[in-house]
């Protein structure tokens, strides 16, 4: 299928206004073209309630959102959010942070790991890991029960969330939740063929963020391309959302099988006409919201008590 059209016209209005890519930004001004995409993307619905946190990790303190719904929560969602390990911050996900909330009925903490290039592979993921150590340690003082664990993420989020789950107890995670992950440095699958007018990501934006993130003798290192670890048995439950006109597709779609073939559980879903980064687009498209509420009955069916 074609390009959804609202997302087509949202990249003809960026051209049409000279929104640069991302490669060809400093990390400074990336940053500040994802700021501005939120007032274009609009806000999340209300939720119940909203704590900044301070989270400690072995490099540093580390700031957290907790978004909270009305009812005692399905589970506590430890999020980590995209942008190539260089761009994002709470503030840039907390509509989709508050959509997730009000979809899932879970409470949500948004963790605001450091960046690359000032703090590169492993720094931001040595946050995420004890980011979801902390909040597994923490759950009754957080939310107000010992609920169940679900670590998501999406793009190089979802990347630092499967890495920092690999070697954890089977049992201590309840489901791991992926949108369109980065799982391989390798940038010749078919899928990095597609028209670069239907692309929100392309090529030469993926090599610049893995060239911030860390030097290139790295970037076939298990914990930045999880696809080649040796056994990926032992991680927990996995749903793993793919887009059709998304670069990272076909290594998504790799690594799901991979998943299974060790013997983890795992629902792939693609999402035809659909563009990297559509979870953040809940008021623009509503495969958006279809993907949340699979999320949610995923969560109910595995976090029940």
């Amino acid at each position: 299928m074609t390009l959804h059209r609202a997302l087509a016209d949202l990249l003809r209005a960026a051209r049409e206004a000279g929104r640069p890519p991302f490669s060809a930004c400093s990390p400074h001004q990336a940053r500040d073209l994802l700021a501005r995409s939120c007032a274009v993307l609009g806000a999340g619905p209300q939720v119940g309630s909203i704590r900044d946190l301070a989270v400690p990790t072995r490099g540093s303190m580390i700031r957290a959102r907790l978004f909270e719904p009305t009812e005692l929560p399905a589970a506590l969602i430890v999020y980590v959010h995209g942008g190539g390990w260089v761009l994002g911050t709470v503030d840039d996900y907390d509509a989709l942070a508050r959509a997730l909330v009000a979809r899932t009925a879970c409470s949500v903490l948004l963790l605001d790991y450091r960046l690359a290039p000032e703090h590169p592979f492993p720094a931001g993921l040595e946050d995420v890991e004890d980011g979801i150590a902390w909040a597994s340690a923490h759950r009754r003082e957080l939310v107000g029960s010992e609920c169940r664990l679900v670590v998501a993420g999406d793009s190089a989020g979802a990347n630092l969330a499967t890495v920092a789950l690999a070697g954890r107890t089977a049992g201590d995670i309840a489901l791991q939740i992926l949108f369109y992950p980065v799982v391989d440095c390798d940038t010749a699958t078919p899928s990095y063929d597609l028209p670069v007018d239907t692309l929100f990501l392309t090529r030469a934006d993926m090599l610049w963020f893995f060239r911030h993130y860390a030097p290139p003798d790295l970037w076939s290192n298990p914990r930045i391309s999880p696809l080649r670890a040796e056994c990926l048995a032992g991680l927990p439950p996995t749903w793993i959302a793919t887009a059709e006109y998304d670069v990272l597709r076909d290594e998504a779609e790799a690594y799901a099988r991979r998943l299974m073939a060790h013997g983890v559980t795992v629902r792939l879903r693609r999402f035809d006409g659909m563009g990297h980064g559509f979870a953040r687009m809940m008021n623009v498209v509503e495969d958006a919201h279809s993907a949340f509420d699979d999320v949610a009955r995923l969560i109910a069916e595995r976090c029940a008590a």
